[in-house]
């Protein structure tokens, strides 16, 4: 199967579950709501006056930001109409929730002052592509709050996935125990990539004068080797 192939399969899905995607996704305590408050601070702290939120879904970041930064601009971009028709029923404009497609952004380079993600990245066969366009059209910031694969399972599942990486055999590995797919499938989300958004730390660090890290769920001393999640934030100047 293609990238092409999986991306329509992904985007089915999201169809399909349009309708109840709030309920299957939403809690109020989950790791994006911890995310969203470490987000909400961060626009007052840094001045933020612009947003685009990537992968927007049904706008869930969208209103809850909406709802505590009235003065700000915020934008989301969502692929599947679906989902979008369900954002604007829950009350946000047609031009605040729009057609778009995180690997080719339709903006200009530092059109919003912060650009955000939430559990998109680990539904993306190249987020690093993903990850260079949000750094692009950030004026000050990006945030990305998503899964770390080396932070799942076990201590000593994660002691063996740290090892494999270290050897530079994640990629081997990962075709081996997808049979060669490259993806995995759940009935809850769709198809999905391992992923960790230290994978794309490298490329944030390069382009921001700042990164500060936090862990969205229970975590010991060390993110990397024992957060399951993980939000970045990124901040050029």
């Amino acid at each position: 199967m293609s990238s092409e192939d999986e991306v329509t399969l992904q985007r089915k899905f999201y169809a399909d579950t349009a309708a109840k995607y709030d309920t299957m996704q939403i809690s109020e305590q989950d790791e994006h709501q911890f995310a969203l408050a470490i987000l909400s601070a961060m626009i007052e702290y840094h001045g933020i006056r612009s947003v685009l939120d990537v992968g927007s879904g049904t706008g869930r970041a969208l209103r809850y930001l909406k709802s505590r930064h009235p003065g700000v601009r915020f934008v989301g971009i969502e692929p599947v109409e679906a989902l979008r028709k369900v954002g604007h029923a829950a009350g946000l404009a047609e031009q605040e929730l729009i057609a778009g497609d995180v690997n080719a952004l339709q903006a200009a380079d530092g059109e919003f002052d912060l650009v955000c993600e939430f559990a998109v990245l680990h539904h993306v066969p190249r987020p690093a592509q993903a990850v260079g366009e949000m750094l692009r059209v950030a004026r000050k910031a990006i945030f990305i709050s998503d899964a770390n694969n080396f932070g799942q399972g076990g201590g000593i599942a994660r002691l063996i996935k740290r090892a494999i990486a270290a050897l530079g055999l994640w990629r081997a590995f990962d075709y081996v125990r997808t049979s060669g797919k490259g993806y995995h499938v759940s009935a809850g989300d769709g198809l999905f990539y391992s992923y960790s958004v230290y994978n794309d730390y490298r490329q944030i660090r390069a382009a921001c004068s700042t990164v500060h890290q936090f862990n969205t769920v229970d975590a010991g001393i060390s993110l990397r080797d024992s957060a399951p999640h993980v939000a970045l934030l990124g901040v050029k100047k």
